[in-house]
C-alpha cells in the first residue's frame, strides 16, 4: 500500500508521476524518507476527533430517531450517513492541511517562509496565508458526500451483525 504522500501527489492535477515507482522514487531521492511520515501526526490528529464527533452524533440520532435501541436499518443508515456528514465537515480543516502537507503543493509553497511545509502549525499558518478562513473548507462538499454512504454502509452492517449475533445468543440460550 503507498503511503498517503504517494496516493495524493499521483493524484495532483498535472502530477509529474505516473507510476507509484516512480513517484515513491522521487519523493526518496529529494526529500527522504521523512516525506512519508510529514503528515503522520496530522492524520493521527484528524482521525480522532473525527472518530469522537462520529460516534457522539450517531449515538446522538439514535437517541432520538431509535429510543429503544431496536434494531431498525432505517435509523442506522440515516443515523450513521449523518454521523460521517458531521464528522467530515468538522474535520475538513484538519483534512486540507494533512493534504498540504503531503502534496507541499507550490502555491502554498511560494508563499510559506521557509518554502518547506514541516508540521501541522506550519500547514495551518500557510493554509491561512494563501486563502484566508474559507480555505480550510476547501472539498468540503467532495469529503461530506464521501463519507455519507461509507459511515451509512457501516453502521448498518454493524447493526445489522449486533442483532444477528445477540439474537442467535438468546436463541442459544433459551434452548439451553
Amino acid at each position: 500500500m503507498a503511503p498517503p504522500v504517494v496516493k495524493q501527489r499521483m493524484q495532483m492535477y498535472n502530477s509529474p508521476y505516473h507510476r507509484v515507482t516512480d513517484c515513491v522514487r522521487a519523493v526518496w531521492q529529494n526529500e527522504g524518507a521523512g516525506a512519508f511520515y510529514r503528515s503522520y501526526t496530522t492524520q493521527l490528529t484528524m482521525n480522532v476527533p473525527f472518530q469522537a464527533i462520529h460516534f457522539m452524533t450517531y449515538e446522538f440520532l439514535q437517541e432520538h430517531f431509535n429510543p429503544q435501541r431496536r434494531y431498525n436499518p432505517s435509523s442506522h443508515v440515516l443515523s450513521g450517513a449523518c454521523a460521517g456528514a458531521v464528522a467530515a465537515a468538522a474535520t475538513t480543516p484538519l483534512d486540507v492541511c494533512k493534504t498540504l502537507l503531503n502534496t507541499q503543493e507550490s502555491l502554498a509553497l511560494n508563499s510559506n517562509l521557509t518554502g518547506h511545509i514541516t508540521g501541522m502549525a506550519s500547514a495551518f499558518r500557510t493554509v491561512y496565508q494563501v486563502g484566508g478562513v474559507t480555505a480550510y473548507f476547501r472539498g468540503v462538499q467532495a469529503r461530506v458526500i464521501y463519507q455519507i454512504p461509507s459511515t451509512a454502509i457501516a453502521w448498518s452492517v454493524y447493526e445489522f451483525f449486533k442483532y444477528l449475533i445477540t439474537k442467535r445468543q438468546e436463541e442459544w440460550r433459551a434452548g439451553k
